[in-house]
């Protein structure tokens, strides 16, 4: 999955950089043919002086704007910020000063070197009416164009990465619910009640509202994201019902630090390790065993981890992550980028351990 993003990434850059210098040709052709048309027709400059203009003057605009588009590309402030307006104000009085300097030697040069002129350098070179002037209305329009054209990019992409994300979340939605529609699931969950009908009506009672509950979360999933307080409640409901099947064989333990409770992450993302221990490491386990459940803060990250019994093989590890595991890791890249991880190892002493870490938010 990563490396299919980052294939994609790359191909949206180089389509986006050959966009970029066709924009730039034409741009700054079209105005220095404009200028070259005046110098040929009014001042009538001879062909070859007015191609040597229009080519200096094509250079000196697109030499301009490139330097400008390598230094905010390095702060990466590409897109337009109405909270940067003074900053964008000075890039394009200093473009326009720059832009008056060059044109300004350009025009000592072509005047000392090819007419046989003698003007006086630094009154050439300040000389700012009309090249500042122009400098400064061809950076305005150069510079409030680059950032917006960024900006709808960026908005862009967005919308397409929050559609995406909200088309996996919906995914995971549907694929938690196939999960408690199981017929095994249910089967077991309705036959544990059933026997306790009779010896434990109101276990019974608890039982159902555990069932229904689990339920409708698997249908009412309207975010992204929930609080970490909500998952480990629907994470302690689950445990609660799988226990009248499993009894003994099923023991959760839990250590979880009180401040990290109103942090978000992703919905579900707990529940699935937890039901991935259930099913893989408890449900197989003649002994059954413990799940330890741990999530605790580590500076500006949260780590989760999930250790039950088992071993890693193919069924119980990479087989189920295309169906919860790998969905999880494909939300995590969506939502994160790279700044989220989920790890499966397996340790000694029968043990499998689940970890998860995502950035504080």
């Amino acid at each position: 999955m990563t490396k299919i993003l980052d294939h994609k990434s790359k191909i949206l850059e180089e389509s986006r950089t050959l966009r970029y210098w066709k924009y730039q040709l034409l741009g700054w052709g079209l105005v220095s043919l404009y200028w070259a048309y005046i110098v040929y027709i009014k001042d009538h400059y001879s062909v070859f002086h007015t191609l040597i203009n229009f080519i200096f003057d094509v250079l000196i605009g697109i030499s301009l704007t490139q330097a400008y588009r390598l230094i905010i590309g390095k702060s990466s402030r590409k897109s337009f910020n109405t909270g940067s307006v003074t900053q964008l104000a000075v890039a394009i009085v200093i473009l326009s000063i720059f832009f008056m300097f060059l044109v300004n030697l350009k025009w000592y040069v072509y005047w000392s070197s090819i007419k046989g002129h003698n003007p006086d350098f630094i009154t050439s070179l300040f000389f700012w009416d009309p090249p500042f002037i122009t400098g400064l209305r061809l950076m305005s329009i150069w510079v409030l164009a680059y950032h917006l054209y960024h900006y709808y990019e960026q908005q862009l992409a967005l919308t397409a990465h929050n559609a995406e994300l909200s088309v996996l979340a919906k995914q995971v939605q549907i694929d938690h619910l196939t999960n408690k529609l199981n017929p095994h699931f249910l089967f077991n969950s309705l036959n544990s009640v059933k026997s306790l009908i009779s010896e434990n009506p109101v276990k019974a009672k608890r039982s159902i509202d555990l069932l229904s509950d689990l339920l409708r979360s698997s249908l009412y999933i309207r975010s992204n994201l929930t609080t970490v307080q909500d998952e480990l409640q629907l994470v302690y409901d689950y445990i609660e019902l799988e226990k009248l099947r499993f009894e003994e064989r099923l023991q959760l333990e839990s250590s979880v630090d009180e401040e990290v409770l109103e942090y978000k992450i992703p919905v579900l993302c707990i529940q699935t390790l937890i039901e991935n221990a259930v099913k893989h490491g408890i449900q197989n386990s003649i002994e059954g065993g413990v799940i330890l459940l741990v999530i605790k803060k580590k500076i500006d990250l949260l780590e989760i981890v999930v250790q039950n019994p088992g071993q890693l093989t193919f069924e119980a590890g990479l087989q189920h992550r295309g169906f919860g595991l790998e969905s999880l890791k494909k939300r995590l890249l969506l939502q994160y980028q790279k700044r989220a991880a989920l790890e499966l190892i397996e340790k000694p002493k029968g043990l499998v351990t689940g970890t998860l870490i995502i950035p504080l938010e």
